[in-house]
């Protein structure tokens, strides 16, 4: 009498391995492309503008003079902050899109 595994015997098993392997190599190639593309937000005007890789380092911040005050420094900390949040959830949104089974 044979006993069997819920039809997960032999060609079976070395299927699923095979794809469970794709599917870890597809996923990593992914993660590398999106850790290595560059993001960009441009908030107020164009007046802050962050650029950041899909690892979540920043790789640039352009502030343009004009919005330096130094009355005012809170609006340009908003700024900033509001382009790397921009930024951070660009990355996400690819990572959401490109990667939606491995709960990013």
């Amino acid at each position: 009498m044979a006993y069997g595994f819920g039809g997960f015997g032999g060609g079976n098993m070395q299927q699923l391995m095979r794809q469970a392997q794709k599917m870890q190599e597809d996923m990593k190639r992914i993660r590398e492309e999106i850790d290595n593309t560059e993001y960009t937000s441009s908030v107020g005007g164009g007046m802050v503008e962050v650029v950041m890789l899909g690892n979540k380092t920043m790789k640039k911040i352009s502030i343009k003079p004009q919005v330096v005050d130094p009355d005012d420094v809170e609006m340009l900390e908003d700024l900033v902050v509001s382009a790397v949040n921009e930024c951070l959830n660009k990355i996400a949104e690819d990572e959401r899109n490109k990667l939606p089974n491995i709960g990013m």
